[in-house]
């Protein structure tokens, strides 16, 4: 019995000889695929903005559909300048409208997210559920009351009703996204501000808010995308004198009946810069607020 537990005890001989080699072919031709779908999902991702940026330094007569693929005869700056000319007051009225809406919306939505989260009350998830209703009703199911009701309300049409407009319909997907958040904090932060004799608003705006930054740039940045690129309210709630840039921009297409393409592209072009600025700068950071929210810890 002793021998043969001190066999079985005795470590194992460690194989002799060099390391089995592994294949890395497989492996090197599914990274060459995977390479390979990337760069044909990019390339047919940018074959619109090449078609766009080519054709806004083209001619008059050089800016044909016929040669849309074709590099510009004689490149040219004088597109982009009468577009700046007709849609630089736009586009500030665009700065006007998404800036406010964005922030005011956003911290309206932190504090409905706080309030239903972390301050329970009876009734608390019908609230929540109606105010989640808000999302999945089509704007254009409403237009017709919503123009009466601002009418009623007296509202100056422009700057001052789309903002109110952005503000209203902003709140249900940011009140989603900070109440999310604010489940994921622990719960030992609130108790202790209540320790302390902290109330509602002063645990929220004490402890709450300061953590609250990477739901904020969330938040900050899909307001100011989809106040930016809003079109529908914008036609109906303002004029090309007082509205903001896509209403402009509509308005310089058919103003010149398509046939000025270069300076129809090179309008696309600013009015799409501001968004993608807002990606390329804050990009990383909204991909790390979206998945804060995601993991309860």
């Amino acid at each position: 019995m002793t021998a043969a537990t001190n066999v079985l005890a005795s470590p194992r001989p460690a194989p002799s000889g060099p390391p089995p080699r592994v294949s890395t072919s497989r492996y090197s031709l599914t990274r060459t695929l995977k390479y390979a779908g990337l760069v044909f999902f990019l390339v047919v991702v940018l074959i619109p903005v090449y078609v766009l940026l080519v054709t806004s330094f083209k001619g008059t007569g050089d800016a044909d559909p016929s040669r849309a693929w074709a590099l510009p005869q004689l490149w040219t700056l004088d597109n982009w300048a009468t577009a700046w000319t007709a849609l630089s007051p736009a586009i500030m009225r665009s700065l006007a409208i998404v800036v406010p809406s964005s922030i005011i919306s956003a911290f309206l939505g932190s504090l409905n997210g706080f309030v239903l989260a972390r301050w329970s009350f009876r009734g608390a998830d019908i609230v929540f559920t109606l105010i989640l209703f808000g999302m999945f009703i089509p704007y254009q199911a409403v237009m017709i009351p919503l123009n009466q009701l601002v009418l009623d309300l007296g509202v100056p049409t422009g700057v001052p009703t789309l903002i109110m407009l952005h503000v209203v319909y902003g709140i249900p997907i940011t009140t989603l996204i900070f109440r999310n958040y604010y489940t994921t904090v622990p719960h030992e932060l609130i108790e202790a501000g209540r320790v302390d004799g902290a109330g509602m608003l002063r645990t929220y705006w004490s402890i709450v808010l300061p953590i609250s930054v990477p739901s904020f740039v969330v938040v900050l940045i899909w307001q100011f995308t989809s106040a930016w690129n809003d079109f529908l309210f914008a036609v109906f709630f303002s004029s090309s004198q007082n509205g903001p840039v896509t209403v402009a921009l509509n308005n310089l297409a058919n103003g010149a009946l398509l046939q000025n393409y270069g300076v129809s592209m090179a309008g696309a072009l600013f009015a799409s810069l501001p968004t993608l600025l807002v990606y390329i700068v804050l990009g990383k950071y909204f991909v790390g607020g979206l998945m804060s929210g995601s993991v309860k810890g």
